[in-house]
């Protein structure tokens, strides 16, 4: 007998797939969170069916917050990785490390739900203004190596598409971004700006190269594989009061001392705001300030030199 599949019925299979993809990416979510990101324009209670569909499939699982208001945080399982991983929209990309139960997600619950919030600042603001970044444009911990087995792995990696007018034009826009809870202190945050200045400068060397005649080819910076322009750098500032925030831009501020941050510095915008101006003004507000001119405010968009 011939199945004739609703409209509803392949809505549902996307809106399955797509949650499912956002919380492979992102690592955590709350229910509300979940909802602004990928299903706004329907009933928070849509949201929360398909979730527990889900875990009924054993995808995702989540855990209660009782100290917040009963508070749900979803988070896919081994199996829901595997599966999302063979997609289209994720494949490349590092499997996560897994939360792979109740115990272990609550042990990385505040920091992973903060990255999860401040991507979906961005997601909100690009709606609000008809620019493009979706669910999937926020890329949380993407690795860079740097040589010697290590690497730089922001908290995540933001496409954003602005200026575009009946789906044409407009220019893309990459950001690192780097979200600063204050659970450690000032210095080991600016510490940061000389693994990204590493990161910046880092050419691999070509391995089993054979002597010849032929002149050597210039080595190119590994970043250039990935990105025309080296993404702008943002640190979101949480967990602490306004003599906090001040006290972790002069941090930032004086790491210049480091001629490779100094360097850095000069050629690729760097800038600070704070979570709360964030949540208050939305991303696209002139509430960043540049680690070089920590008194200016500008937007993170904003045409600037570094």
């Amino acid at each position: 007998m011939t199945t004739t599949r609703t409209r509803a019925d392949v809505d549902a299979g996307g809106g399955d797939r797509l949650a499912l993809a956002v919380l492979v990416q992102y690592r955590m979510a709350t229910t509300e969170q979940m909802h602004l990101i990928t299903a706004p324009r329907v009933r928070i209670e849509q949201t929360r069916r398909r979730l527990a569909k889900l875990r009924t499939e054993g995808l995702v699982d989540r855990i209660t917050l009782p100290q917040a208001g009963r508070t749900r945080v979803w988070f896919a399982t081994s199996y829901g990785v595997r599966v999302a991983t063979e997609w289209p929209e994720l494949r490349g990309r590092r499997p996560p490390r897994l939360v792979s139960d109740p115990v272990a997600a609550r042990l990385r619950l505040s920091h992973n739900l903060t990255v999860s919030e401040t991507g979906l600042q961005f997601l909100l603001d690009a709606r609000r203004r008809g620019e493009v970044c979706g669910p999937l444009d926020f890329l949380p911990e993407v690795h860079h190596p740097v040589g010697g087995g290590e690497a730089v792995i922001p908290d995540a990696l933001i496409y954003y598409q602005r200026g575009i007018r009946n789906g044409e034009g407009g220019s893309m826009l990459r950001a690192f971004l780097e979200v600063d809870r204050a659970t450690m202190g000032p210095e080991r945050l600016a510490a940061k700006l000389r693994a990204y200045a590493r990161l910046h400068q880092y050419a691999p060397t070509p391995v089993g190269r054979r002597r010849t005649m032929e002149p050597v080819q210039e080595v190119q910076e590994e970043w250039r594989r990935h990105y025309p322009l080296f993404p702008r750098l943002l640190f979101v500032l949480d967990g602490t009061g306004p003599a906090g925030i001040d006290n972790r831009l002069r941090a930032l501020h004086a790491a210049d001392i480091d001629p490779a941050v100094a360097l850095f510095l000069r050629e690729v915008t760097v800038l600070a705001a704070p979570m709360t101006d964030l949540l208050q003004h939305g991303p696209a507000a002139a509430v960043w300030r540049p680690v070089r001119d920590p008194e200016r405010r500008v937007g993170w968009m904003d045409p600037q030199t570094p």
